[in-house]
């Protein structure tokens, strides 16, 4: 492959901090166009970039978090855009968990190398934090760190936690941080679930917030540095969508769906996450390795008296339904499983949250071989021990509710200061 002029200089960029430079000798690319698309759909935080001609960007030297999410409203990178401006010196991308181009699997990266269509150098970010991560971006030149990816709407979705750690490094090596705001897809009316008790913070949860935060990655952003960093503040810049509302879910922005990692591969996935994916703490499967993960759960041997339990429930918004797969990989791969799958009929008054307890607490009365991970990954899910063992003590899903409300109640509160849209 034949790299531009600025790709060639960035070979040479890795012991040192590379110059501003044009596009000179780079194949001709679309301008960035914020005005693509439907006149009422949502522009995100990087169309408003690069409507304002990259000014918050300008003389400095720019590197760029992100993933395959992280595109124009017709679906070119910006990484690529963004190389081939010459307002914007590019000069390194840092890959999360899946990697910038999205190649690897849940609880994995792509390793640190070169982009073969930019060839700019890629560093991985993901499981490195504070000094260390510090020290990636002052080993990669950089004046300041942008942000944009597309978040799910769940506190153990580690992009936003991808997003804090490179703020907290950003502060230690003094570099400056711009957040460039998407859609939370599920949206934003209202946050739900437990708030996370400090004790179990890891890399699906550093900070308490709510289990299902309702919150855009700017907001987020302002969140952290305010509340969980403001010893040692980053210096952030958010930049804002226009025409998104809280009560808008992905189907009504008018934007691309490029799945944030390989098993969100469809908004309604997204929809369902916050609560299915509380099965990666118990022996059944999540629904990895079928076409619709975290919308069926199941294990070999459950029958149809967990989907009529779960049903019985009578809550909000789902329909549960009898449903059989066959996992290709992860749990149960290649064994046919007996679950349940979640029929969404009415977004507005799904709680994911209280629908995901809820069938925690029918499974473990309906099959008999129901059982927690042995390292107890569940608290660190759910952020607690709480719910483990409410369910293991017989509790319905109300009372498992009301033992958070007095927490979500808490962090309204506080995210109620840092919400930037009606």
């Amino acid at each position: 492959m034949t790299l531009s002029r600025r790709g060639l200089l960035g070979l040479a960029g890795t012991t040192g901090a590379l110059g501003t430079l044009g596009a000179a000798g780079a194949a001709p690319v679309r301008p960035p166009d914020p005005a693509a698309g439907a006149a009422d759909r949502v522009r995100t935080g990087f169309e408003q970039l690069a409507a304002d001609g990259y000014t918050v960007l300008a003389g400095q030297r720019v590197g760029v978090v992100t993933n395959p999410t992280g595109i124009t409203a017709d679906a070119r990178h910006l990484v690529d855009v963004l190389h081939a401006d010459a307002r914007v010196d590019l000069v390194a991308v840092f890959g999360p968990e899946h990697g910038f181009r999205g190649t690897a699997q849940a609880g994995d990266s792509e390793a640190a190398g070169r982009d073969p269509a930019t060839g700019l150098p890629v560093y991985d970010t993901y499981g490195k934090s504070g000094q260390k991560l510090a020290d990636v971006f002052t080993a990669a030149g950089i004046d300041t760190v942008v942000f944009d990816i597309q978040d799910v709407g769940a506190r153990f979705y580690t992009y936003i936690w991808t997003l804090y750690d490179c703020m907290r490094a950003a502060a230690l090596a003094g570099k400056a941080v711009v957040v460039l705001d998407r859609p939370n897809p599920v949206g934003g009316r209202r946050a739900a679930g437990p708030v996370l008790e400090r004790a179990y913070a890891s890399g699906v949860g550093r900070e308490p917030i709510a289990l299902a935060h309702g919150m855009t990655v700017a907001e987020l952003a302002l969140l952290f540095n305010g509340e969980f960093l403001a010893a040692q503040p980053v210096r952030l810049s958010t930049v804002r969508m226009t025409g998104w509302r809280r009560d808008s879910f992905f189907g009504a922005t008018g934007l691309p769906w490029v799945p944030p990692s390989p098993n969100v591969p469809t908004p309604d996935t997204a929809l369902a996450y916050a609560g299915t994916c509380l099965f990666e703490g118990t022996n059944l499967s999540e629904g990895r390795g079928t076409t619709t993960p975290f919308e069926v759960v199941g294990a070999e041997g459950v029958d149809r008296r967990w989907a009529e339990a779960a049903e019985a429930l009578g809550l909000p918004g789902v329909w549960f339904r009898e449903t059989y797969f066959t996992p290709t990989f992860s749990k149960h791969a290649g064994k046919v499983c007996g679950g349940v799958r979640l029929i969404v009929h009415d977004r507005a008054a799904f709680d994911p949250v209280r629908a995901g307890i809820g069938l925690l607490v029918t499974a473990k009365r309906a099959w008999s071989g129901f059982a927690w991970r042995t390292d107890h990954w569940i608290d660190q899910l759910t952020g607690s021990d709480r719910v483990r063992k409410m369910v293991d003590a017989g509790a319905g899903v109300e009372e498992i509710a009301g033992d958070w409300a007095v927490g979500l109640e808490r962090f309204a509160a506080v995210r109620g200061r840092y919400l930037l849209y009606p």
